[in-house]
């Protein structure tokens, strides 16, 4: 897989970014040795980009990564983390964090918010000593929802700091909505922004943001390309799940019908899921969470075969 430059920066990011929350164990329990051996398998079928966060699982996904590319060349790979989330020893724990956080793992930790300079140094700090290194090469603000003037007037510009003295390569935001980020690309000095679930086979509203960023010289990295599972099988099931919850009517017939259209042209949904966002030049790479190494390594296969334009013509028929 050739890589590709993230914004101006010197960064480069693979095509099929590693998105390492499911090794943290999102939802349900992971076992370490299939956790490594997931991300074993997308080191060996060319994946070079992982990504990470304090967030997931309490900074088990954080210590998964940094423990299973330990023996790789720092130079051969890149990795992002996230700041916003600082994490602290909880007061009361319940004895999990699914409820909380969504993770099966004790809660022993709590998250706290915090989109301040000092917050900003202090997550990041904890995020090296968590992956064993001396340096993370992406940085973004995480999921600043319901703190968007303190991660444009506080965040961004101390990461913007600490990229400037060479301390990180890239900055940028991941969000799931397009509004605020459009905020961002608009006000802020970042290099890319991660977009989750809104540039997909089955929801494109991000075009407004790609168009942006393109004007900008911003470059998005697309993740979640299988929204919550909907594209992630041959044919959605009745119970798929869209954006993190059931999927509405329309939104599974029209999976459905992609999926049709799929096999019509010889490939399946997921294929086309995966590749889709890449299909964009603004887009740097897309970055999906894989549990196993089947998961990574058929991933990795769809990226690097590309569907005919025929194919790609009647999908966008579909999806509108």
């Amino acid at each position: 897989m050739t890589d590709r430059r993230l914004g101006r920066t010197k960064v480069r990011v693979s095509p099929l970014g590693f998105g390492a929350a499911p090794i943290g164990n999102l939802y349900t329990p992971l076992d370490e040795h299939q956790a490594l051996a997931t991300v074993d398998a997308a080191w060996d079928a060319g994946v070079r980009y992982y990504d990470t966060a304090p967030h997931y699982g309490l900074g088990l996904s954080e210590r998964r990564l940094g423990a299973a590319l330990a023996h790789r060349p720092r130079a051969e790979f890149t990795i992002s983390t996230k700041v916003g989330r600082l994490l602290e020893p909880h007061p009361a724990p319940t004895g999990s964090d699914l409820a909380a956080g969504g993770f099966a793992v004790p809660d022993t930790l709590v998250r706290r918010p915090d989109y301040s300079r000092d917050g900003v140094l202090r997550s990041l700090e904890g995020s090296l000593t968590r992956l064993d290194l001396d340096r993370v090469d992406i940085v973004y603000v995480h999921d600043p929802d319901d703190h968007l003037d303190a991660a444009v007037t506080e965040a961004l510009p101390a990461l913007a700091a600490l990229r400037d003295q060479g301390v990180i390569g890239a900055i940028g935001v991941g969000m799931n909505a397009v509004a605020p980020l459009l905020r961002v690309v608009a006000e802020a000095d970042v290099d890319a922004v991660m977009v989750a679930g809104r540039w997909t086979l089955v929801d494109r509203t991000a075009r407004p943001l790609l168009d942006a960023c393109g004007e900008r010289g911003v470059s998005v990295v697309a993740a979640a390309p299988f929204n919550s599972g909907l594209l992630s099988r041959p044919r959605p099931p009745d119970d798929a799940f869209f954006d993190y919850g059931p999927a509405p009517e329309a939104i599974l017939l029209r999976a459905r019908r992609l999926a049709e259209v799929c096999a019509l042209h010889g490939t399946s949904l997921p294929h086309a899921a995966v590749r889709f966002p890449l299909r964009d030049p603004v887009v740097a790479g897309v970055v999906a969470g894989f549990r196993s190494p089947a998961e990574v390594t058929s991933a990795a296969r769809w990226v690097a075969d590309d569907l005919p334009e025929a194919a790609w013509r009647d999908l966008a028929a579909v999806a509108g």
